[in-house]
């Protein structure tokens, strides 16, 4: 790629906002030496990382690469086996801990979302607890060796310390005596070559016995080391010295120690720097609201809403483009200062953006090609030094550009054939598109000749593009619009600023007949284009509001359906309880009862309780969930009194009435409005037989202003009757009734004994008596329900 067309699509503007997103100078490194691939899998793997480093970012935020520093410099001098000082020796301990940091939190990262990519950068990066634990002991964070570092450095500061505190004490004293105090300057100790002196004043200096080691600009002050601590301060020289030799052999020992891991510590921070310019990718992305595109090497290219990085986002307007399918050349005619050139930038940039493994701003689906070399011939660079005019500079280009370049390249062409005599510069640039197109390169040239919007418009694989001018404000919109050659707005923007009606009638009495029939053409397809992007718009709103009703739709749908589903657990629930506290009971009285058959000497035969058993046993409800079937399309008939099976509620009963689009459906002793959609037929009132009365117990219902119901269970056995009972009392509570009679007779008695003590422990009975006058007497039994 040549660092030219880099620097005419401002490539190094995108480097300079992506190095300002690395953490470490390693990375920062890695960014200055970023250079488009031309090999698809290269710039695949290089998206791949900036799509897991963008995911970790998101989810767990900034990766922690404080701590780390470049430590070329340090590691070439312990290689070498020269002796690092405290604070490289900190650096080094501390680039360790940061690299160690960095592989947990990429570790973390890929144990909530897949980042293998990163991960194997990471799993390389070595760890050196013990060394930088050895150095941490010796060197705190200040860079200063310390008293631990060895027995020896301890002793010596210890004797130092002790030292300087009797020279200090030993002053204190001096200065404080009143025959010295008339000597000072000042009642100070100060330090002169690291050895404690006293401020005297010039004129005592005879008399002040001591070794002078400064005195004051003015020559008024001397700074004299009194005879009594100059052995002491000799110790102290000694003592320094001990020390620096000491501190010199624990940092010689400890050089030792990273020159024996140099080359791990080299590659960990090439391992470093390329994590950090892989997250530095990512922060840009996110700052650009970058997405990721898919990349090819079949010369295609489809951008949806791509923006120029370098533009203000809020102020640019979306570029959409498809190139390298249907057609490999676009012809861009329109205004100037209409975003022509911005459009060849927008291309090329995100090109070399997309090859560098860099996301880029567009939406998504957007797709970008790798090509083998990008060629650009953009803006004027005529030379005064060399004497090339507009036009020779762009001929100049254009030629490198025609021997280079191959049929996967991109070739972006500015103002093509400009700088010379129209109709020559219109013929050469024809004669320079249809090379390039016979070389199968992909192109987008720019142009003002009316001539190439014919010759895009004729040739195959060639298509015209315009930048949008709005006539009415006499301004550009900046927009794009492939398929659509531009049209020449002088008139009409003369005409708005003012120019005579005469002129203008003149100006356009001078075009020529074709001329005027190509603008009118134009004319026509900009007119269409613009209500068909009307009526996409319009079209694509009610898409879109027709997908969110679908999806609110599904959802009621869903939630319907799971409501549904609780309710029908909780009936089956509930069923289950009361059959099985039914069950109960019956077992009970069937044991009650064969105690009272055997102390009564009645007959019971077994076969009948085995009988009554399974019966109540069949009894449990069965709640399934079946699937609704189909509809045939036809609709059905219905009428007052058919046989219909609900769906909603999985029960059958009879239509009671019609009324629109609605039913009311008798289901037991329950009546409820029911949707027709939710009904289905299973027998025409015509066709049901007629009912026999059913020879058994018999449950005989009369309604009148007072709401009574009987029960005659004469003729029954005790079994039957007591599960007859248990029915009538469950179905005359639904009702609402607040009172039932129930006929067994007077006979032995036996009936009535064994109905009325079922009825002491029954839970909807509230109270019962025997029948009184006019009401059957002892034949009957009244129950009040609760």
């Amino acid at each position: 790629m040549d660092s030219k067309i880099l620097t005419t699509l401002e490539y190094s503007k995108i480097i300079d906002r992506l190095k300002a997103h690395a953490a470490t100078s390693l990375g920062k490194s890695k960014v200055e030496a970023l250079f488009p691939e031309t090999d698809l899998e290269q710039v695949k793997q290089l998206l791949q990382l900036t799509d897991e480093a963008y995911a970790a970012d998101r989810l767990k935020g900034a990766a922690p690469f404080g701590g780390i520093f470049d430590l070329s410099s340090s590691l070439h001098r312990a290689r070498i086996h020269a002796t690092l000082n405290a604070s490289e020796l900190m650096e080094v301990a501390s680039t360790s801990r940061g690299s160690r940091r960095v592989k947990r939190f990429i570790e973390q990262v890929n144990e909530e979302h897949p980042i293998p990519s990163l991960l194997t950068y990471a799993e390389q990066i070595s760890e050196h607890r013990e060394l930088e634990e050895e150095i941490l002991a010796c060197i705190d964070e200040q860079g200063e060796v310390m008293d631990s570092a060895s027995n020896e450095l301890a002793a010596i500061r210890r004797e130092l310390r002790g030292g300087e505190a009797r020279i200090r004490e030993k002053l204190e004293t001096m200065i404080r005596s009143s025959s010295v105090q008339k000597m000072l300057q000042e009642s100070i100790i100060t330090l002169r070559n690291d050895r404690f002196v006293i401020p005297v004043k010039a004129e005592y200096r005879s008399s002040f016995g001591g070794i002078v080691h400064d005195q004051s600009g003015s020559g008024a002050t001397l700074f004299i080391e009194p005879e009594v601590i100059v052995a002491m301060n000799n110790r102290l020289r000694e003592l320094r010295v001990q020390e620096i030799r000491e501190i010199e052999k624990i940092l010689q020992r400890l050089t030792a120690l990273v020159s024996d891991c140099v080359e791990d510590f080299l590659y960990d921070q090439d391992l470093i720097g390329h994590i950090d310019f892989t997250f530095a990718k990512a922060r840009l992305a996110h700052a650009q609201r970058a997405i990721m595109p898919k990349m090819n090497d079949r010369g295609y290219m489809k951008l949806k809403r791509g923006r120029h990085p370098l533009l203000d986002p809020k102020k640019v307007v979306p570029l959409d483009l498809e190139l390298g399918n249907q057609y490999h050349s676009i012809i861009v005619t329109g205004p100037n200062t209409g975003g022509k050139t911005v459009s060849l930038k927008t291309v090329g940039l995100l090109s070399l953006m997309a090859m560098s493994g860099l996301f880029v701003p567009a939406d998504e689906g957007s797709q970008l090609c790798v090509f083998d070399a990008i060629f650009a011939d953009i803006g004027d660079e005529q030379s005064i030094e060399q004497s090339l005019s507009t036009f020779s500079s762009h001929m100049t280009n254009i030629i490198r550009i025609l021997e280079q370049m191959t049929s996967k390249s991109l070739v972006l062409l500015d103002e093509l054939g400009a700088g010379t005599d129209p109709s020559e510069g219109s013929a050469l640039a024809i004669a320079i598109l249809e090379h390039i197109h016979a070389k199968e390169c992909r192109v987008i040239a720019t142009t003002h000749y009316s001539e190439l919007k014919a010759y895009a418009f004729n040739r195959k694989g060639v298509i015209n593009a315009s930048m949008e001018f709005d006539i009415a404000t006499l301004s550009p919109t900046y927009r794009l619009l492939v398929g659509v050659p531009g049209r020449s707005n002088a008139f009409a923007i003369a005409e708005r600023l003012g120019l005579s009606t005469a002129i203008i009638e003149r100006a356009k009495g001078e075009v020529s007949e074709e001329d005027t029939k190509v603008e009118n053409m134009i004319a026509s397809l900009e007119e269409h284009r613009l209500s068909a992007e009307s009526d996409r718009e319009i079209a694509e709103k009610l898409r879109l509001q027709m997908e969110q009703q679908r999806i609110k739709h599904e959802q009621e749908l869903a939630r319907f359906a799971e409501q549904k589903e609780k309710l029908l657990e909780k009936a089956q629930a509930d069923a289950d309880a009361a059959v099985s506290k039914a069950r109960k009971e019956a077992e009970q009285i069937i044991t009650d009862l064969r105690k009272l058959a055997m102390d009564e000497a009645a007959s019971i035969k077994e076969h009948k309780l085995i009988e009554a058993k399974r019966r109540l046993d069949e009894a449990r409800p069965e709640l399934k969930m079946k699937p609704r079937p189909p509809r045939d399309g036809k609709k059905q008939k219905l009428s007052a009194g058919d046989e219909v099976k609900v769906y909603s509620l999985n029960s059958k009963g009879h239509i009671v009435e019609l009324h629109g689009e609605e039913a009311t459906v008798q289901l037991g002793i329950m009546k409820m409005k029911v949707k027709l959609d939710d009904l289905e037929l299973l027998q025409a009132k015509s066709q049901q037989p007629v009912q026999q009365q059913k020879q058994a117990a018999s449950l005989k219902r009369t309604k009148d202003d007072t709401v009574r119901m009987e029960l005659d269970l004469r003729g029954e056995s005790l079994e039957e009757a007591i599960i007859e009972v248990d029915r009538f009392l469950d179905e005359s509570y639904l009702a609402g009734m607040g009172q039932v009679y129930i006929i067994h007779g007077k006979g032995t008695g036996i009936l009535r004994a064994g109905i009325q003590q079922y009825l002491q422990r029954h839970s909807l009975v509230k109270s019962y008596r025997t029948g009184n006058y006019g009401e059957g007497g002892n034949g009957v039994t009244v129950a009040e329900l609760k």
